[in-house]
């Protein structure tokens, strides 16, 4: 059997509010959604055009993943940055905070998450293999 898993589609990200996700991600991005509409919204980003997506909260709970948890949880997406700290840096100066430090993972892969001001985990990597794929 092939490999299934074909590459990054959509992560979806949730908020209680959605208007204020969707105009912090907008200025952290420097674009506006390509898809929007109410109570969910999606913008394309890197490289590889991957979208991310916002869910307005009060609809979670009816997409049969049960309750918006209160604290952050689940798996921790990592994007590819080319220069972690100035990133970190900027999530920071627009109102994130520091989830993990920054840290070597190994064979040139360093990463950190923060948390964005609707309590999501962003996770943020430099990649080595990333470079070298994409130079292919």
């Amino acid at each position: 059997m092939t490999n299934p898993l074909r590459g990054l589609s959509t992560i979806r990200y949730q908020a209680a509010d959605h208007e204020a996700a969707k105009r912090w991600y907008t200025e952290l991005l420097g674009a506006a959604p390509y898809f929007d509409r109410p109570g969910y919204c999606e913008f394309r980003i890197g490289d590889y055009q991957a979208e991310l997506g916002l869910l307005d909260a009060k609809y979670a709970g009816t997409l049969g993943s049960g309750p918006t948890a209160t604290a952050p949880g689940g798996a921790v997406t990592y994007w590819h940055v080319d220069d972690l700290p100035a990133t970190i840096d900027r999530f920071l100066a627009l109102g994130a905070t520091l989830h993990e430090p920054i840290r070597e993972f190994g064979e040139g892969f360093v990463g950190a998450a923060v948390l964005d001001p609707f309590g999501n985990i962003v996770g943020l990597m430099y990649n080595k293999h990333y470079l070298e794929v994409l130079a292919k």
